[in-house]
């Protein structure tokens, strides 16, 4: 979720900068402990619609998902208990159009979110930018949280909360010339 200036077109997508970009997740225990996962291949897309709203386009690869240090963690995600990566390859999100001052100001977004299969409505909420430029000179950074349970991924109630937050480190490839 970025703001663009210069020549940008509403047929062609903006892509991520999948270099610079990190998405992540975390996730509680029972205990009090925060896992901390990441997504280290992932797809985002920024459009400007006709009307100078944007929309976003996520899709996140579970196979790939990782508990950074903790492979045995890392299976279990990857596993029939969470994203089911074997059945479900994709994490995927589409926002709804949205004002570009968001970008500026911080806000929130809503979308679709798909995992396991399932698709519910959802919410990221933009941070404050702490640069001009926010997705170019730093990162634009969102977080969203929702319940596991919601996406049947509900097993494990014992030991970890029902509530992960996603969270987008996000830049764009190709910065304009200020």
């Amino acid at each position: 979720m970025l703001a663009v200036t210069g020549a940008a077109s509403a047929t062609q997508p903006l892509p991520f900068d999948t270099t610079h970009s990190r998405f992540g997740f975390e996730i509680r225990t029972r205990f009090g402990q925060r896992i901390e996962g990441e997504f280290p291949h992932f797809e985002g897309w920024l459009t400007i619609l006709p009307d100078g709203r944007h929309q976003v386009r996520l899709r996140m690869y579970s196979r790939y998902v990782e508990i950074p240090g903790k492979p045995r963690y890392t299976s279990w995600m990857r596993g029939e208990d969470f994203f089911d990566a074997a059945h479900y390859p994709l994490v995927e999100f589409e926002s709804e159009p949205f004002e570009p001052d968001i970008v500026n100001q911080g806000g929130d977004v809503q979308g679709q979110l798909s995992i396991r299969g399932i698709s519910r409505r959802e919410t990221l909420h933009v941070g404050e930018p702490e640069c001009a430029r926010p997705g170019y000179d730093c990162d634009l950074v969102s977080r969203g949280t929702v319940l596991r349970g919601r996406y049947g991924m509900d097993n494990w109630q014992f030991a970890l909360s029902d509530r992960v937050t996603f969270i987008l480190r996000t830049r764009l490839s190709g910065a304009p010339q200020p």
